[in-house]
Formats: structure tokens, C-alpha cells, sequence
């Protein structure tokens, strides 16, 4: 593993923010030339088929995304300097999802040549993950044809996430009427934001999934007035929404709007909830192998992969997006032999 250590290495050192994946994505090609790997790309996207495909096959993708987010306050060291100390690789998105990147397209490039793999398979290194940008893998899924189940690679511990949650953000603001601080007149719309805010707090969808849990709702942002003196006549305040599979994002968001006096306003209805059931499949040889099969709170790509898939990769997803993010070697060599043997066991 130690070429792809190397390559994730390199990648740290590349400034790769979402939307502009463009070196990084230079960087993956460049190591799939050096392996004699033929690849398509489009805009910062890259994937490969392997050389033993057999049409009339099932077909597995194996995507992970190059971008990263911004770099957090706190960081004790440049992010994009890569130091390894010991076992412990430091650097802006050495966990999420540089780690499970590269694992991806080790397991990959060591399947690409074997002639009796039950199912064909698809790498692809895709971009705006981070911003759920249209110009990610979404853009790409037309021309991979049929794939008949996906397997994302983003920091898990190496547990199988069968189901994630949907992401749903929203922009509410509450209507009142200007007036003097000082006369008590007017409508105060922070009063009235508050009031729906304490509403969304305490509200409780009523479907609470086996392995999502609960609908989340959290209230993360406000804003209201410009003057001390001034009653305001406008709030505004954004809602993050994580549903389970009993809801719909739009059905989700109706209901939030019944509840509460605030305009309310989607900002997407894309990223619903996605999941397979215990039994598929995939699970079951998971299960077999001693892989510990979860839900996961966090969205990923597979909010818009129209069939099937799980989630799974070395790191922890408690570091993603934090100062000093890292990842252990261990995990990436560890993660790297549990893919493997996965993908050598499982069956359609």
C-alpha cells in the first residue's frame, strides 16, 4: 500500500476545495496512466472500468469523492503538509475521503485483471461531494450505464452504513412590523422567529426508523435587525433536517410548514434518505464477515446514486472537517484487506 500512502500524500499537498478538484483530479490520472489503466473523465470526474468486464454481468461501483472542505480554525499545522508521524497521517482530507479514495482504487487496480470476478467494476474519483455539487457524480451516472449496486467510500470505521439519512436545509423568516425599541410598538419578528424555533425544537415526527432513528431538526443559524433602537420586521433563521426513510424530504418540509407562522423555503429536495434492506445481498456477506452493518446520520453521494448502495471506508467520521484532521496507516492497510476480502466473497 505503500504507493497509495504516497499518492494520498500528494493529494493533502494539493489544494482540492469543492469545485476546484482541478489538480487533484490531474493527480489521480496521472498514478492511472503510470498503472496502465484506461480511463474517461468529465469536468473534474474520473472512472475506469476493469479489464475483465463481460457484458451481461452485475455491475459494482466503487466511488469516493477528491474534494475537500475549507480547512477548520485550530489547525495546529499548515492542512496541506502531510506529516506522518508514527502510525498517524495528518493533513486536510487525509480522513475524508483521501483514506478511502485511495483504499478504493487499490482494491480496484488489484481486481482489475482477474478474469473470473462474478460482477464487472466501476472506480470512479468524483468531485463536489462536499457541496452536493451537480457537477459530481451526478453528472457521470448517465454514462456508466447499469450498475446494480454501489459501494461509497467515506470514513466509517469500516462499518457498512446500508442506510443514511437525507439531508433537507431550509430558510425560514418571520414577518413583523418595525417599530420603536423604546415605545413598545410594532411587531417584533425575532419574537416570532423564536416562538416557531421553539416549535421546530420540540416537534417530533411520529415514524422513527429501526436504523436511522428518529428525523433530526436542528435550528443553526438567525439573523434579524441593524439598529439597537429598532424593533425588526424581519428574521431569518436556517434549519438543518436530517429524515429517515419514512419521509420524504418534501413531505418533511410540509409538515414542518404546518407547524410553525414563518415562511418557510427549501433550498433543495435532492438529497433524500437512501438505504438497502438487511438482507440484500451485500449485507448479508457484511454480516458473514463479522462487518458491523449501521445507519449513518451524514449524507453522502449516495443521497443522488439511484440504486442500491452502502457506505464504507477506513477513518472515523467524528474527524471530518476538524482541525488536525488525520488518519492512521493502519487503517488505510487494515480497510485495504477487509475491501478485499469482501469483494472476493460477496455474490449477486
Amino acid at each position: 500500500m505503500e504507493e497509495y500512502i504516497q499518492l494520498l500524500k500528494k493529494l493533502i499537498e494539493t489544494p482540492s476545495f469543492s469545485r476546484e478538484e482541478d489538480n487533484a483530479a490531474a493527480i489521480i490520472r496521472e498514478f492511472l496512466k503510470t498503472k496502465q489503466i484506461y480511463f474517461q473523465t468529465h469536468k473534474n470526474n474520473t472512472w475506469c472500468k476493469n479489464e475483465g468486464w463481460k457484458e451481461g454481468q452485475p455491475v459494482i461501483l466503487l466511488n469516493s469523492h477528491i474534494d475537500t472542505v475549507r480547512p477548520a480554525e485550530g489547525w495546529s499545522q499548515d492542512p496541506f503538509t502531510p506529516t506522518l508521524i508514527g502510525n498517524k497521517l495528518t493533513g486536510l482530507g487525509s480522513n475524508d475521503a483521501g483514506a478511502p479514495m485511495v483504499t478504493l482504487m487499490a482494491v480496484f487496480i488489484a481486481l482489475n485483471k482477474e478474469k473470473n470476478l462474478p460482477y464487472n467494476l466501476i472506480y470512479a474519483a468524483t468531485a463536489e461531494e462536499e457541496v452536493s455539487g451537480i457537477n459530481g457524480i451526478e453528472s457521470i451516472l448517465p454514462k456508466l450505464g447499469k450498475v446494480d449496486l454501489a459501494v461509497v467510500g467515506e470514513p466509517s470505521g469500516m462499518e457498512m452504513a446500508i442506510a443514511e439519512k437525507g439531508l433537507l436545509v431550509i430558510d425560514g423568516i418571520a414577518h413583523g412590523k418595525a417599530g420603536h425599541a423604546a415605545r413598545n410598538n410594532g411587531v417584533n419578528a425575532l419574537y416570532k422567529a423564536l416562538d416557531d424555533i421553539q416549535i421546530l425544537k420540540n416537534y417530533h415526527f411520529d415514524k422513527v426508523s429501526d436504523i436511522l432513528g428518529p428525523v433530526h431538526i436542528a435550528v443553526t443559524q438567525i439573523n434579524a435587525g441593524s439598529q439597537h433602537n429598532i424593533v425588526p420586521d424581519t428574521c431569518s433563521f436556517v434549519v438543518d433536517v436530517r429524515t429517515n426513510e419514512y419521509y420524504s424530504n418534501k413531505e418533511a418540509f410540509d409538515i414542518l410548514q404546518r407547524q410553525v407562522s414563518s415562511e418557510l423555503k427549501q433550498r433543495s429536495f435532492r438529497l433524500n434518505s437512501s438505504g438497502i434492506p438487511f438482507n440484500h445481498p451485500i449485507a448479508l456477506c457484511a454480516q458473514e464477515l463479522g462487518i458491523k452493518c449501521v445507519g449513518s446520520p451524514t449524507s453522502s453521494d449516495q443521497a443522488v446514486i439511484p440504486y442500491p448502495s452502502v457506505k464504507i471506508g477506513p477513518g472515523d467520521s467524528n474527524r471530518s472537517h476538524t482541525a488536525d484532521e488525520y488518519i492512521l496507516l493502519s487503517e488505510i492497510k487494515n480497510g485495504f484487506s477487509l475491501y478485499l476480502e469482501l469483494f472476493k466473497a460477496f455474490k449477486f
